[in-house]
């Protein structure tokens, strides 16, 4: 790949993006290699959690302008043409949807700037850690546009929407303190190194647990932030009889006891359509 590396330690994955030459910004490149290894994570089953991160100054600058000068046109003379950008969003859309429905948490970890689309790519993710110099910014309105890859569906449910409707309005920063005390990060670190030795624990933790009751979890959480409490309650029953193992159970009690780590399948390997 070329806007990113991947590595994997034990059951987890880390995903790096690194471009920092150009701030990380997310050409045509980053968004065919992105949905590509999210879609390999999501069918292999092997990988447990994903930590994603970045390299330089900033996590990212968001969608590299030239993207909409050059290699993507954006017509807007004729009805043919803004049909066509519809369908180029929601493309765009569901990759960063990816993260949401990887079968496995995805937890970010943000050094800098995390601007315009990587506000969208954020997020999506599962937990996010930044270090004390991060800021966030809803770039698009300060070029002229509206945010439309997912930040002004998904930030309205991480923050107070005044807040959310200064950030989308102005264009101003966020920074790390203030999203630590609304609730955007779950913690804030000095360097970059501790926070991605930090991510990268918290995935570990994450990993050494039933993978099907991580799955599970993360199905009811999703559902639930989207439904009212009794249909969530529902699909909560519907869940836990779809998935309920005694073993796993067992060998989770048992691995407490003895002080050693558990032993849980992965997950199974998902066809692709064009395997079948």
């Amino acid at each position: 790949m070329q806007s990113f590396s991947l590595s994997r330690q034990g059951a987890v994955a880390h995903l790096v993006l690194n471009q920092p030459g150009t701030l990380n910004t997310m050409h045509p490149t980053f968004w065919r290699e992105l949905d590509d290894v999210l879609a390999t994570l999501h069918r292999e089953g092997t990988a447990r959690a994903l930590v994603i991160s970045s390299t330089g100054k900033h996590f990212s600058a968001g969608m590299a302008l030239e993207t909409f000068g050059g290699a993507i046109a954006m017509d807007d003379s004729s009805p043919e043409g803004r049909a066509a950008i519809f369908d180029l969003l929601t493309d765009m859309q569901a990759t960063f949807t990816r993260l949401e429905t990887l079968r496995i948490p995805v937890i970010a970890a943000i050094q800098g700037g995390c601007i315009g689309g990587a506000v969208d790519m954020v997020t999506a993710c599962c937990i996010r850690y930044a270090t004390s110099d991060a800021f966030f910014c809803v770039q698009e309105i300060n070029i002229g546009m509206v945010a439309d890859v997912g930040t002004l569906q998904r930030l309205p449910k991480l923050l107070p929407l005044g807040l959310v409707k200064e950030l989308a309005y102005t264009g101003r920063r966020l920074t790390a303190a203030r999203a630590l005390a609304h609730g955007l990060v779950n913690e804030v670190f000095d360097t970059q190194e501790a926070m991605v030795a930090a991510a990268l624990q918290c995935a570990a933790e994450i990993a050494a647990k039933p993978p099907v009751a991580i799955w599970g979890t993360k199905q009811v959480i999703h559902y639930t932030r989207d439904h009212p409490v009794d249909d969530s309650l529902r699909q909560m029953g519907w869940v836990q009889g779809a998935i309920w193992s005694n073993a796993h159970v067992r060998e989770a009690v048992t691995a407490m006891k003895e002080k050693r780590a558990g032993v849980f399948p992965d997950l199974p390997p998902l066809a692709s359509f064009r395997e079948l």
